[in-house]
């Protein structure tokens, strides 16, 4: 949500930012805005006289009382103001949220080094990691699916009778594997100074409401009948959360910290969500980063926590790139954000593994989170970005340290994680 003074002072600014986003059936939203807000700030002027004449008026009945003098005209005046002021503080409420409805769904500004594209296929490849493109090797490597099943570390079957497509259950080495990538996450970010949190996995629908757009509700969160509770679709929405209605110290900031959890997501519309695979999931498990600091700080921490990543991937010994994503890949919340893809040597291209974003104020402003500094009172700047989620990070892991006797290297970094062990073996 943005600031309706801006929108207010700058709604040609307002438009043209949303139609570089591609979204122009909302340019419409801003003029209804400016409509609204004038007849609230009307009813707030004449609510704002109607307590001033009360004020002068209780000041008169003394006058007249100490006189000793007759002031029932003016009692009964009086007794009428409250109920006037009642009545425009009720139309004055149907305004704001008629208001705040419609400011939801109007986008963010984005950050002026955005591309700008109509979707995905318009990203900006910043840079490879490697640079160049990564080496295949001359034997075949298979799917990670079939060597997930070859290595006995998978059971689709079995999540299908128990839980439907896009579930799973893994096993032996490579669950082992799933758990020590994770903690390998994590103890990287703590070594960068953020404090480890394991976070609720469901939340209420005003913090929900105040982390996402509406879209992004409808399509990613599984609602819990009968509660107002949603599970998590991402860490990053309780994590941001937690800070709702607070008020931050400059001496408290900047807040840094990681977070594990289950994410859960309905994927309405994902196309892969029925084939067999690790790749597109109702359920995963995630190590995310979040970040709660001052305004000017903001774009230094994105890309701090954009490196955060790279810097995981590359001691997984997986090839990445990064990729800016264009102003119409980016969500309604989002000024700028970036895409981080590790190397298939299978599909020899790469495939997304977490995503990096700065939000600004636009979080802070729906869930009321902001910095007290001296006499100033201003909202925060929020980012997020995924330190690594599993089983996408096993795919890519899986692929890329690939024997050609379907054998999979652990990583030097991971070994200590997972017992020493140095290779997982093909299981006859």
């Amino acid at each position: 949500m943005i600031d309706i003074k801006f929108l207010r002072d700058n709604p040609d600014f307002v438009k043209e930012n949303i139609k570089k986003k591609f979204q122009n059936e909302k340019v419409k939203l801003v003029d209804e805005v400016i409509k609204l807000d004038e007849k609230w700030r009307k009813l707030k002027y004449e609510e704002d006289k109607l307590r001033s004449d009360r004020n002068k008026i209780s000041e008169e009945i003394n006058k007249l009382k100490k006189a000793g003098k007759n002031a029932d005209k003016e009692i009964k005046q009086a007794k009428i103001i409250p109920e006037e002021i009642e009545k425009i503080g009720e139309k004055r409420k149907e305004l704001e949220d008629n208001i705040r409805e419609i400011m939801y769904k109007i986008p963010n500004i984005i950050h002026e080094s955005v591309p700008i594209g109509k979707n995905d296929s318009e990203n900006v490849e910043l840079k490879k990691i490697p640079s160049g493109i990564p080496k295949a090797p001359n034997y075949e490597i298979l799917n990670h699916a079939e060597l997930a099943e070859k290595i006995n570390g998978v059971d689709f079957d079995s999540a299908r009778e128990t839980s439907g497509n896009g579930f799973y259950f893994l096993t032996g080495d490579l669950a082992l594997l799933h758990s020590a990538v994770l903690a390998f996450a994590r103890d990287y970010m703590v070594k960068q100074g953020f404090s480890y949190v394991i976070p609720p996995f469901m939340i209420r629908k005003k913090v929900v409401e105040g982390v996402m757009s509406f879209a992004e509700m409808e399509n990613m969160m599984y609602k819990i009948e009968g509660e107002d509770l949603y599970l998590i679709g991402t860490s990053e929405h309780s994590m941001i959360g937690r800070f709702i209605g607070k008020t931050l110290t400059g001496k408290q900031l900047p807040i840094t910290l990681t977070s594990y959890s289950p994410c859960f997501r309905k994927e309405v519309g994902a196309h892969g969500i029925e084939e067999k695979g690790l790749y597109r999931l109702h359920q995963f498990e995630k190590q995310e980063m979040i970040v709660i600091c001052e305004p000017e700080d903001s774009y230094k921490w994105y890309e701090k926590m954009k490196d955060f990543t790279v810097d995981v991937f590359r001691q997984l010994d997986i090839p990445v790139r990064i990729l800016e994503c264009c102003s119409g890949d980016l969500a309604d919340l989002k000024s700028k954000s970036c895409d981080v893809e590790a190397w298939s040597p299978r599909q020899k291209k790469y495939f997304e593994v977490g995503s990096c974003s700065n939000l600004t104020d636009a979080q802070a402003r729906r869930l009321n989170i902001k910095i007290e500094k001296g006499s100033d009172r201003y909202f925060a700047h929020t980012l997020n970005n995924t330190v690594l989620a599993s089983p996408r990070a096993l795919i890519a892991l899986m692929e890329n340290n690939q024997n050609k006797d379907g054998s999979i290297n652990i990583p030097k970094a991971l070994q200590p994680y997972i017992m020493g062990k140095k290779v997982i073996e093909v299981k006859n």
